[in-house]
């Protein structure tokens, strides 16, 4: 294809009066060896809120990654883009996420969990910090593991989180949040038309080029000025990049090292439902190096 030309894949695209949104700030992230740290709960994430942590990794085969550790009050979604990785929780669950696929826990008032990369390919991938509102940030763990034929697509977007279209994420997470993970061929143009009141909203590019209309590159993050009008994509080379789109939190950050709340008190909760977790792991031998709790 002609990278000059427009190719159309969302019929709201074919509205030109429509108002659009720019980008207002790009972060360039923080490497850790082969993790690039895009946003944390001490930077862009008052920004972004409910999105408070944001990690991309090109990860070597049997990487173990950060090791067996808790969370509390916050989701996590870890997708594998390619590659695959192992993963174990204190819910019980255990088992193996393929690319395509996605783990999600839901931590809330306190899980451990662990995870490394599976050879022989590299593992690219994502894993992003939702903080939960007040009703969950406290409730009971919960983790999904999602296969890549379950994840529901609308035009070039699989719908991570959320809905987009007549697609549905078969995650049960918060109300309000879209996580989309979109591949444009080059020269192709998208519109995102977010829901209503969805107005914190950012693109991760892990491959080729956008213009948003801000040139947006590789293993950066934009966030989009606050409002809720659409969104226009055009791909400079093939691109693939991930974006989200939420109501915005509506509370202060309270953190732990682990963990996000809404209040000193949830933390205090959460960190004890952690120790306590910890304590039992210890016992069992399985928590020899970890940090204590």
């Amino acid at each position: 294809m002609n990278p000059s030309r427009v190719r159309v894949t969302n019929p709201l695209s074919r509205n030109p009066q429509a108002a659009t949104r720019r980008v207002v700030r790009h972060v360039q992230g923080r490497r850790h060896g082969p993790i690039k740290r895009l946003v944390s709960p001490s930077d862009i994430g008052q920004l972004i809120k409910p999105f408070v942590f944001l990690d991309y990794g090109e990860v070597p085969p049997s990487d173990t990654m950060s090791g067996i550790h808790p969370h509390s009050g916050i989701a996590t979604l870890t997708v594998a883009i390619s590659g695959a990785l192992a993963y174990e929780d204190t819910t019980g669950k255990s088992g193996k996420v393929v690319a395509g696929g996605l783990e999600w826990m839901k931590a809330g008032g306190g899980v451990w969990h662990d995870g490394h990369a599976l050879g022989p390919e590299w593992l690219k991938v994502y894993q992003l910090w939702l903080a939960l509102p007040a009703s969950e940030e406290n409730a009971p763990a919960e983790s999904q593991y999602i296969t890549p034929q379950e994840v529901e697509r609308e035009g070039p977007a699989r719908v991570l989180l959320g809905q987009l279209g007549n697609a549905t994420s078969p995650i049960r997470s918060p109300a309000g949040v879209n996580y989309l993970h979109v591949k444009l061929r080059s020269g192709e143009h998208w519109r995102y038309a977010p829901p209503a009141g969805h107005t914190v909203a950012w693109v991760s590019v892990y491959e080729g080029e956008l213009r948003a209309p801000d040139i947006v590159t590789a293993e950066t993050l934009a966030v989009f000025d606050e409002s809720d009008a659409a969104i226009d994509f055009v791909a400079n080379g093939d691109t693939s990049f991930v974006l989200g789109s939420a109501i915005k939190h509506p509370h202060d950050l309270v953190t732990g090292y682990y963990s996000v709340h809404t209040s000193a008190g949830a933390l205090r909760r959460g960190e004890t439902e952690i120790r306590r977790l910890g304590d039992r792991l210890r016992a069992s031998g399985r928590l020899q190096q970890a940090a204590r709790f």
